[in-house]
């Protein structure tokens, strides 16, 4: 069945310009805090619609407000803008010319939708009260959520509800995936530093090897899901590196693990932390050398808001139907960022079809992904008709 009838006429009307806006952004990616060529973009299309322009929150963030009528309810939409540090390999016309960046994960996508519909409601202003439009820096693992919220986001530009979308791989165009409650994990960066003494490897017993160490606090770590977690919750431990030495007969100073922690439940995810730290640090003793434990809170787990989103899923049912709403497999441990912002303000992120097969099904964080322009129209049309239904006269 053909998605045509949801997308608004405009939007349909002025689709090639934003997927023409969409490919530039795609041929320029900029890594986060580091979106100054995209900002500027957005900024200028947005001053240029008649959006009051505030640059530079959290670095590189953009916020256009409009303000129609007398209504004194306030709505937030998120876009993301950041690239990912990766070897584009698709081999498209506009693929990224940037080497070694490239847009892996759709937010070049997530710009152009938003801006689609930032020009569709900027010309019709069919809606009563304050639109804001965050285009929000460095979601991939940077930070850039609460570096604006840091810099006064919600205190600049109150929001009363606060929405966002990703593009879902897998997931056929002119569908969306939504629930209420945990839509997405947590998940933090731990960085352990092992320091023992170096020795020839010909002489163990004159030093204290942190390769050993680390190679028991690695299968340690495995047991903390398997034993400390209820069989019914999800957690996730992943050690993604492990540095130790340069030579085969050197024992190093030094050895460093990298891990993800990721849970879909606030008190998993300090039980996660605090054994890890239990772990690591009675391990490391046992060893005889000094651990230290770099603990980043990347992300919170992300969580709907039960009114939010019975509001969004009302509105995707206008635009294709209740049978094109489905719920996020079981076992999915991705993240967003904009859980931060969903701590704060009560919303509702949402996932977009991106298509299936060779056809948008590509796994995002691949070098042969891209986003599908089929459903840049669908998404924008989504952020129009949300909007023009919560910032109705009177609400």
């Amino acid at each position: 069945m053909s998605t045509q009838p949801a997308i608004i006429p405009e939007i349909h009307a002025s689709q090639a310009d934003f997927v023409a806006i969409r490919r530039q952004i795609h041929a320029h990616p900029e890594l986060g805090f580091e979106e100054e060529r995209t900002s500027k973009l957005v900024a200028a299309k947005l001053r240029e619609w008649g959006y009051d322009v505030t640059e530079g929150i959290g670095g590189t963030g953009v916020v256009g407000q409009l303000k129609v009528g007398s209504g004194t309810r306030r709505l937030g939409i998120r876009a993301d803008m950041d690239a990912l540090p990766i070897q584009e390999t698709t081999g498209l016309p506009y693929a990224s010319a940037v080497p070694g960046k490239m847009h892996a994960c759709g937010h070049d996508g997530h710009t152009a939708i938003l801006l689609a519909a930032a020009h569709y409601l900027a010309r019709t202003r069919r809606f009563d009260g304050t639109l804001n439009l965050i285009f929000q820096p460095a979601e991939e693992g940077l930070g850039g959520a609460p570096r604006m919220m840091e810099d006064g986001l919600f205190e600049r530009f109150p929001c009363d509800a606060v929405y966002a979308l990703h593009n879902g791989p897998g997931v056929p165009v002119g569908h969306f995936v939504l629930r209420e409650g945990v839509m997405a994990a947590s998940s933090d960066s731990v960085t352990v530093t092992l320091t023992g003494k170096g020795t020839h490897g010909a002489m163990p017993s004159f030093g204290r090897d942190p390769i050993v160490a680390a190679a028991a606090i690695v299968m340690a770590l495995q047991t903390i899901v398997a034993r400390n977690i209820p069989a019914t919750e999800a957690g996730v431990i992943s050690v993604g590196a492990l540095h130790a030495g340069k030579a085969h007969n050197v024992i190093p100073d030094s050895a460093q693990i990298l891990l993800t922690v990721r849970a879909q439940d606030r008190e998993v995810r300090d039980t996660l932390e605090q054994r890890l730290r239990e772990v690591v640090e009675l391990q490391a003793k046992s060893f005889g050398v000094a651990a230290q434990i770099d603990y980043q809170h990347i992300s919170r787990v992300l969580m709907n808001a039960p009114e939010q989103t019975r509001f969004a899923r009302s509105v995707i049912e206008e635009l294709v139907g209740a049978e094109r709403i489905v719920e996020p497999p079981k076992g999915m441990m991705g993240s967003e960022d904009f859980s931060w912002m969903l701590e704060r303000v009560p919303g509702c992120y949402v996932v977009l079809g991106n298509g299936t097969g060779s056809h948008g099904g590509c796994m995002v964080h691949n070098p042969g992904y891209d986003f599908n322009d089929e459903a840049l129209a669908l998404g924008a049309s989504l952020w129009a008709r949300l909007t023009e239904r919560y910032l109705v006269a009177g609400a």
